[in-house]
Parts: C-alpha cells; sequence; structure tokens
C-alpha cells in the first residue's frame, strides 16, 4: 500500500488578503515541492467537501450557518487575524472533507498512511468561533469522524505545532476516547496550554501539555516524544494516531522562536510511526496547521512524507536536551504522573 497525499489547487482559492501570512503561496510552495522531489509512488487523493452534519460533530449550527453566509462576498474579518473570501466556506469543506476521505481510504486498507496538505488550517477553530487563520477544526472533526462514523474507541491526537490548539483541546477536554497531546511553545498564542490543563471529569488525564519556551531544538523534542509521548501512548494504545503538523517550529519561521531542523521532522515522524506500528495497525495521518517559511514547509513536509512512504533515512539526532528544557519538563512529568507511568 501507498501513503496517500490529499493535494488539490482549490485550497489556493481561500484569499487572506494581501500580506497575511497564511497565504495561497504555502500550498503552492508544497505542491510544487511534491511534484518536484517526491520520488517515490504515492497516491494522490482528490478531496470531498465535508457534509454539513460531519461539521456539525464539532461547531456549533449557527457557526456553520455564519460562515456560509461569507460565500461569494470578497471580504469578512472574522477576529483580527482570520479573514474569509468569496470560495472560503467551500475551500474549509474540502480542507475537513479532504482529511476525512484519507481516513476512510486507511480503513479500507486503500492506502497505508498519508498527509492531508490542506487549508484553511483547524486546530484553533473552536465550536462557534474562528481563530488563528482557522475555520473549521479539521483534525477533531476528524477525531470525531472515527469514533462516530468508524466505530473506533481510543484515538491519539498530536499536536506539534509552534501554537496550542485550543479548539482541538476544548473539543474532546471532558472526553477519555480521544487524547490530545501538545507540544508548543509557552507564553504564545492563544495563551492557553499550560502544563495543569489535564481534561476534566471522565477526561481527566487524556488531555497533554508540554508548554515550551522559545529556542528548542530536535534533541529537545524528541526527548519529549521519546520520554512521554511515547510512555503515554503505550498505555492508552490508540487505534488511529492523528496528526496536527505545523512547520512552524522550524528554525527560520518568522511566527515562531523554535529551531527544529527538516531532519528534526523526519525524526518525530518516525517516533510517531513506531507508536502507530505497535498499537494502531500502522494507522497514521497528518493534517496541515501552520508553518509560514515556504523553505520551511517544503523541507519538513518532504521528511515528513519520505519517512511515511518508508524511503526515509534513519534520522540522526545527537545530543542531550538542555538544562533550561529539563527544568521545564519537571512539573510536566510530576503532572503527567499522576496519571501515566513515565
Amino acid at each position: 500500500m501507498k501513503t496517500g497525499i490529499v493535494k488539490d489547487w482549490r485550497y489556493m482559492e481561500h484569499n487572506t488578503g494581501a500580506f497575511h501570512v497564511e497565504n495561497p503561496q504555502r500550498i503552492e510552495a508544497i505542491y510544487r515541492m511534491v511534484e518536484q522531489d517526491i520520488t517515490f509512488s504515492y497516491e494522490e487523493i482528490e478531496p470531498r467537501p465535508a457534509e454539513e452534519k460531519e461539521i456539525q460533530m464539532i461547531h456549533s449550527s449557527s457557526y456553520i450557518q455564519a460562515i456560509k453566509e461569507t460565500s461569494g462576498r470578497e471580504r469578512v474579518q472574522l477576529d483580527p487575524d482570520t479573514a474569509t473570501s468569496a470560495r472560503s466556506y467551500e475551500v474549509a469543506l474540502l480542507a475537513a472533507g479532504g482529511l476525512l476521505k484519507a481516513i476512510d481510504l486507511v480503513l479500507d486498507g486503500k492506502i497505508k498512511n498519508g498527509f492531508a496538505i490542506v487549508r484553511p488550517p483547524g486546530h484553533h477553530a473552536e465550536s462557534a468561533q474562528a481563530m488563528g487563520f482557522c475555520l473549521f477544526n479539521n483534525v477533531a472533526i476528524g477525531g470525531e469522524y472515527l469514533i462516530k462514523k468508524h466505530g473506533l474507541k481510543r484515538i491519539l491526537i498530536v499536536d506539534w505545532d509552534l501554537h496550542h490548539g485550543n479548539g482541538t483541546q476544548h473539543s474532546f477536554y471532558s472526553r477519555k476516547d480521544i487524547l490530545y497531546f501538545s507540544t508548543h511553545q509557552f507564553p504564545h498564542y492563544p495563551g492557553t496550554g499550560y502544563w495543569d490543563e489535564t481534561g476534566e471529569g471522565k477526561g481527566k488525564g487524556f488531555t497533554v501539555n508540554v508548554p515550551l519556551s522559545a529556542g528548542k531544538k530536535d534533541e529537545d523534542y524528541l526527548f519529549i516524544f521519546r520520554k512521554i509521548l511515547s510512555p503515554i501512548a503505550s498505555q492508552f494504545k490508540p487505534e488511529f494516531i492523528l496528526v496536527s503538523a505545523g512547520f512552524d517550529i522550524y528554525q527560520g519561521d518568522p511566527l515562531g522562536g523554535m529551531q527544529i531542523s527538516a531532519d528534526g521532522f523526519g525524526a518525530l515522524t518516525a517516533e510517531l510511526m513506531k507508536s502507530a506500528k505497535e498499537y494502531a495497525q500502522e494507522r497514521i495521518l497528518f493534517t496541515l496547521e501552520g508553518g509560514y517559511d515556504l523553505q520551511g514547509l517544503q523541507e519538513g513536509i518532504k521528511q515528513v512524507l519520505f519517512q511515511l512512504s518508508g524511503e526515509g533515512k534513519k534520522p540522526k539526532i545527537g545530543g542531550k536536551i538542555s538544562s533550561v528544557t529539563q527544568k521545564e519538563l519537571e512539573p510536566v512529568f510530576k503532572t503527567q504522573k499522576q496519571f501515566w507511568k513515565l
């Protein structure tokens, strides 16, 4: 089976306005890289629009209607960072639907794994509010779809975007069937994702936040994945892994302060694939979130795709984590040891 790539030039038709960092050139740069540099055989997936009832699994019907009513209007400003254009509603349905179609193909045994290279991104979108460039929460809709449509019991959502996925966290905060794990720069937009945000009610312990100061390198992230995420995954035993893949942790990103290299993205992917192989029958799908340096997007996604295909080199990330990272992780370990063996 091949790796699937959700790819459609219509994603460029969501126009955020002149000088906006979340612009159509992001997708254009990535697709150009895919067409030029991806030498292995992959399955190109044409997205379908998500149905309104599928969006309603996460978003309120009044909010969906409000986004729908932006159709045909040149510009509607939803918040200081987030705007729509004439075709944004249609494109947002394709973004969520692209991930849902990839989920179906994985579970039907048509593709091995995949990457939904879509926009607009989604992880900041709340039930009834657009935020942080996001309209519909693609990954949250995907998680709920796996539970409701396909009857899975345990889903792991990993979010390595620079920014905390507040919308995804809130979607499942009182649930134990979907575990949300996030590494993010803190304090930073949107201001959520402190280490003591661990869920509530039945969901207590099923939200794992790793807030980090700027300057973290490949070895810091890999340590977190190996010493916190992988042990938790081994106990949770997810049946499917979804990844909110933000490339704004790349070392040159204009919005970020992290120092992840292209090889670092490959190493994190390889680590996640180990958990997918062990517990989830290799079922893992990535969906694009942030990332605003075009070279970082191209190089980072290239490494992810080569790892997914099995064609990637074994990542060589050496070195110890910094003393700053060790100190920042102390409260995370202390908090998570209440729920998991670490």
